[in-house]
């Protein structure tokens, strides 16, 4: 049974931290940028790969060379620790914990308050997929064959839409009810 609960995020009024500096961390930065590219990002490690580098010039993302201490996580709304090391990636779960503050460990799905699913992303619609950390890899066909079937030009029926909803003078049953009854046949 999948009890997971999903929620988009404003990321740009959050702090995240991305511990390590290998492919990893770099997976992980990337999927946080395409999705939100005005997110809040710091990145420490003892080291960055040249790749990762070249990632992030140009960027607001913050790169510290250092190791992990939980000093780090002062402020930090949310946490992805990918270091090649279990005992780190350990600790910073155990500290986050501490001080109440979300954390991913890669690819450790005990140590996670919540997994990166899979996003779709067409204009304004954006729709998360999990597998609940069964297979990452059928959220990322799932997402490959939906960004397939959805039109491109989607945004127009949204934007459509909510020209409609702001125009109804009615309240907010109302207005479900107006939607419900006029997007019923999108699905048939």
């Amino acid at each position: 049974m999948n009890t997971l609960y999903p929620i988009f995020l404003k990321t740009q009024q959050l702090q995240i931290l991305i511990v390590g500096g290998g492919h990893v961390a770099l997976e992980k930065l990337e999927f946080l940028w395409k999705s939100s590219p005005d997110a809040h990002i710091t990145m420490i490690a003892p080291f960055f790969r040249e790749v990762t580098l070249d990632f992030v010039k140009g960027k607001e993302i913050k790169l510290i060379e250092d190791k992990y201490h939980k000093r780090y996580l002062q402020d930090k709304h949310i946490v992805i620790a990918t270091t090649d090391s279990p005992i780190v990636n350990q600790q910073v779960y155990r500290d986050c914990r501490a001080q109440n503050t979300l954390c991913n460990v890669a690819d450790n799905p005990p140590l996670c308050d919540f997994y990166m699913g899979s996003i779709v992303t067409k204009g304004n619609l954006k729709i998360g997929i999990s597998t609940n950390g069964k297979s990452p890899t059928l959220a990322k066909r799932l997402r490959q064959w939906l960004e397939a079937v959805l039109p491109e030009d989607i945004d127009k029926l949204l934007h459509y839409l909510q020209e409609y909803r702001d125009s109804l003078k009615t309240d907010f049953e109302g207005k479900v009810k107006a939607l419900n009854k006029l997007t019923k046949d999108l699905i048939s």
